[in-house]
C-alpha cells in the first residue's frame, strides 16, 4: 500500500493519501489546506482518489476540501455529527481570524463500523465523540496494522474537548472504549504531530493512565 502525508496549513494538519499499488484508487483523509500540495502529491503518484475523508469538521482539516474536491471527482465524507461544522466552515474562520469559504457539498455520510474499499484495502469507521460530535478514526483492515485518529488521540496526549460540541468525559471513553481496543503494536497516525502506537499511549499517556 501507497502512503504519504503532507503537512498543511498553519496549525500543521497531518492530511494522509493512501493509495492501492495495483489500482492506483487512493482516499484522502483530511485535506485541511494547501490543496495545490496534496494535489501535486497525489499526481506525482498517478492515483485516482476515490473518496475524500474528514476525521472531524474543524477547520484546520476542512479548509482544503474545496481544491481537492473541484480537481478529483470524488465525494466528500464526514460523520453527520459534525455536519453542522462542516457547513459552518466561514464561522469558524472568523473565530479565529481567519477567512473562509464555503465547503463543498457534502456527499456521503459516514456510519461507525462502515467498511470502505479502494482498490484492494478496506477502512472502517470507528466513531470517537467527545473532540467534536461526529469525530472517527479510520482502521486499515488489511495489511499493516494502522489507524488513522485524526485529533481524538495524540502522542502522548488527546485531542481537546473546548470548541463546538467537544465533550470531555466522551473523549476520554471513545479513547479507552474504541481505540484502546486495538492491539498494542497497532499504530496511530494523528491529524498533528507524530505517529504513535496504541500500547504506548496505554502505558505513557498522561491524560489515560
Amino acid at each position: 500500500m501507497i502512503q504519504e502525508q503532507v503537512v498543511v496549513g498553519p496549525l500543521q494538519c497531518n492530511c494522509i493519501i493512501l493509495g492501492c499499488e495495483r489500482t492506483r484508487e487512493a482516499v484522502i483523509i483530511d485535506p485541511g489546506d494547501e490543496p495545490n500540495k496534496i494535489i501535486s502529491l497525489i499526481e506525482n503518484q498517478n492515483l485516482k482518489p476515490k473518496y475524500i475523508l474528514h476525521t472531524h469538521a474543524h477547520f484546520d482539516h476542512v479548509a482544503g476540501t474545496a481544491g481537492v474536491r473541484e480537481k478529483f471527482n470524488a465525494p466528500t465524507c464526514l460523520h453527520p455529527g459534525d455536519q453542522t461544522l462542516y457547513d459552518n466552515l466561514p464561522m469558524q474562520g472568523r473565530m479565529f481570524g481567519m477567512e473562509f469559504g464555503n465547503t463543498p457539498k457534502l456527499e456521503k455520510l459516514l456510519a461507525d463500523e462502515e467498511i470502505l474499499t479502494f482498490g484492494d484495502h478496506r477502512l472502517q469507521i470507528v466513531h470517537v465523540p467527545g473532540h467534536s460530535p461526529g469525530s472517527v478514526s479510520f482502521k486499515l483492515l488489511d495489511g499493516s496494522e494502522h489507524i488513522f485518529t485524526g485529533d481524538t488521540l495524540f502522542h502522548r496526549s488527546i485531542g481537546r474537548a473546548d470548541l463546538w460540541g467537544g465533550d470531555g468525559r466522551q473523549l476520554i471513553h471513545s479513547i479507552k472504549d474504541r481505540l484502546f481496543r486495538f492491539d498494542d503494536d497497532t499504530q496511530v497516525f494523528p491529524g498533528h504531530g507524530e505517529a504513535t502506537r496504541i500500547g504506548e499511549e496505554k502505558r505513557l499517556n498522561p491524560f489515560l493512565t
